[in-house]
């Protein structure tokens, strides 16, 4: 439904680009002519996708980052700059989550999720925004939230709390830099199934239960599927939408109407869900 060159010649920082929803969107980007800046903190993750972009005749720079350093974006956006000349869009969608019983979650729990989704964010809007004023052209920032982030959800406190704040960063820079000609907005997705996250989101031996949860709860009857929110990301992303600053556009199937995403693990035991959760915590 899109041109091909919809996103001709913008260069796009993509943080969380190595993986998940953040590969499929910069995979995307690419088909539609963007030049891509993908940065997280694995190298390889990171090296791979870009080789799939060339290999399809783009243009992609690997930069390795984690966005809790503030000093590590500086230095991805000064690469950005100095291999491409300019950035364009900043998607971050860079995350941390879990599933945890809040009153078993320790303060280094909460910590690093909000510093990965919430400080992170900042980190990178802030070193971009910083790189757009300068160049006075405007430009575009779209940040992965989430569908909780207006309902709360039971069991992630940290990530509602961090990306509810992200909402609100966007939507506040969305009135501060619109005399810059910058755009600020936001994407809530529901549940879109990726490897890192459902892994961490969904406890072993009950995918199943899990499924058919979600199936029940979601009018749409299924999951998302990537190529959905990369296509609304690339509209968010070009000159067709400029009139749209401020805005969360959830793509959810419907799920949101059901209230909070993991509410409905408060029917399960909570013994047995204490030991779940406790089970699907890296092992040190």
């Amino acid at each position: 439904m899109f041109r091909a060159d919809l996103l001709h010649d913008k260069v796009v920082v993509v943080t969380g680009g190595g993986t998940g929803l953040g590969r499929s969107m910069s995979l995307r980007f690419a088909e539609l002519g963007a030049r891509l800046v993908l940065t997280s903190r694995t190298q390889g993750h990171l090296d791979a996708v870009a080789a799939e972009i060339t290999a399809k005749g783009g243009q992609a720079l690997a930069v390795a980052c984690d966005v809790r350093r503030p000093e590590q974006v500086d230095a991805m956006v000064a690469a950005a700059v100095a291999h491409f000349g300019r950035i364009d869009v900043l998607v971050n969608n860079a995350a941390g989550n879990f599933l945890s019983q809040t009153e078993t979650l320790s303060p280094n729990g909460f910590r690093t999720v909000v510093d990965i989704v919430l400080n992170g964010t900042f980190h990178c809007t802030s070193a971009v925004g910083k790189q757009l004023i300068a160049q006075g052209q405007g430009g575009s920032i779209l940040s992965i939230v989430a569908t909780y982030t207006d309902t709360g959800s039971a069991f992630v406190v940290p990530s509602a709390c961090a990306k509810s704040g992200v909402l609100t960063m966007m939507r506040s820079l969305a009135v501060e830099w619109a005399r810059h000609k910058i755009r600020c907005n936001a994407i809530a997705p529901g549940p879109f199934p990726t490897e890192g996250a459902f892994s961490r989101l969904i406890p072993p031996g009950l995918e199943d239960q899990m499924t058919a949860m979600a199936k029940h709860r979601i009018p749409a009857g299924r999951y998302g599927e990537h190529h959905e929110l990369a296509n609304l990301a690339s509209y968010l992303l070009a000159d067709e939408s400029a009139y749209i600053t401020g805005e969360c556009v959830v793509i959810d199937g419907g799920e949101r109407l059901m209230a909070g995403e993991f509410n409905a693990m408060t029917a399960l035991d909570p013994t047995a869900l204490g030991q779940i959760f406790s089970a699907m915590r890296p092992k040190k």
